[in-house]
């Protein structure tokens, strides 16, 4: 099959995209996991990634316009990527370690995001991909159970991850089926997550914020809001366009294994040679998953 001129540069791309967005990712995790640790509530955090994401797109609306969403798609997306992938992610981030919240959301993305697009009709499960989200599994619950001691109820903040990426898998499949354009979509979410979240945290939801310096407070809303919402929105949405959802997914292979050995020195996360082994486990599987599909 040729591949036209233009097809080979929306595939390059994707792929400079997704590479971007692995640094994000890995960034992510461990931001996440030191910042709940340090005394700010999930809320607070993800009351600073919306306050800090609706002044980044401010200059965006501004030069692009008003994002060019039909308006009845808005609610879906800001539901699913808006708050259920943050608000998890940072809840889970007080009950498990950073090399756990690394693993089961980059293991269980592509894998929810598989069965969901095989259920809607949007995709199937080939044997190379079944066989990379089998490895996936074994090292998952390997992690689970040789962390289970030294990590007490980590498998509540397990589950809360994986809550989390099945509503970003949802985001995922949206971004496919209604063709959304990464800017628009990401100045849209911005826009509309803190009008509505920011109320909800200031009247009725607790909070850790008076202990924190304004250090700590304009570095998370900057790395949250700029960072992993905005530019990791843009980058994301467009990798999706550009590779679809399947690749786009399992690039995340390598962020289990960086945010482990990042974790170790950084956050004095140690794990026993055994977890290492389930973190390269659920990394070999997503490159095995990755093939050539689309």
């Amino acid at each position: 099959m040729t591949v036209t001129p233009n097809a080979a540069r929306e595939r390059l791309v994707g792929w400079i995209c997704a590479g971007l967005l692995l640094l994000v990712w890995t960034g992510f995790h461990l931001v996440s996991r030191f910042i709940v640790r340090d005394g700010l509530t999930p809320w607070d955090v993800a009351m600073l990634r919306y306050a800090g994401a609706f002044v980044c797109v401010l200059p965006l609306l501004a030069w692009h316009g008003l994002p060019r969403i039909a308006p009845r798609r808005v609610p879906a997306v800001l539901v699913f990527a808006g708050f259920g992938f943050p608000l998890g992610a940072y809840a889970g981030y007080q009950l498990a370690p950073a090399a756990h919240g690394a693993t089961v959301m980059a293991a269980g993305l592509p894998a929810v995001t598989a069965l969901l697009a095989t259920a809607c009709g949007m995709g199937r499960i080939t044997a190379r991909r079944l066989a990379g989200l089998g490895i996936i599994t074994m090292g998952s619950v390997l992690l689970a159970w040789t962390t289970s001691g030294a990590w007490e109820g980590a498998w509540r903040g397990d589950l809360l991850f994986l809550a989390a990426v099945s509503s970003w898998a949802v985001y995922t499949l949206l971004v496919q089926r209604w063709a959304l354009p990464a800017l628009d979509t990401t100045i849209a979410l911005g826009l509309a997550a803190a009008p509505v979240f920011l109320p909800v945290w200031f009247f009725l939801l607790p909070s850790g914020m008076a202990g924190a310096s304004w250090t700590v407070i304009l570095t998370q809303a900057a790395f949250h809001g700029a960072g992993a919402s905005v530019i990791a929105g843009i980058l994301y949405t467009r990798s999706v366009a550009a590779l679809g959802p399947a690749a786009t997914t399992m690039i995340g292979a390598a962020v289990p294994a960086l945010v482990a050995i990042t974790a170790w020195p950084l956050l004095g996360e140690v794990l026993s040679p055994v977890a290492i082994l389930a973190v390269l486990l659920v990394s070999g599987g997503m490159l095995v998953g990755m093939g050539r599909a689309r």
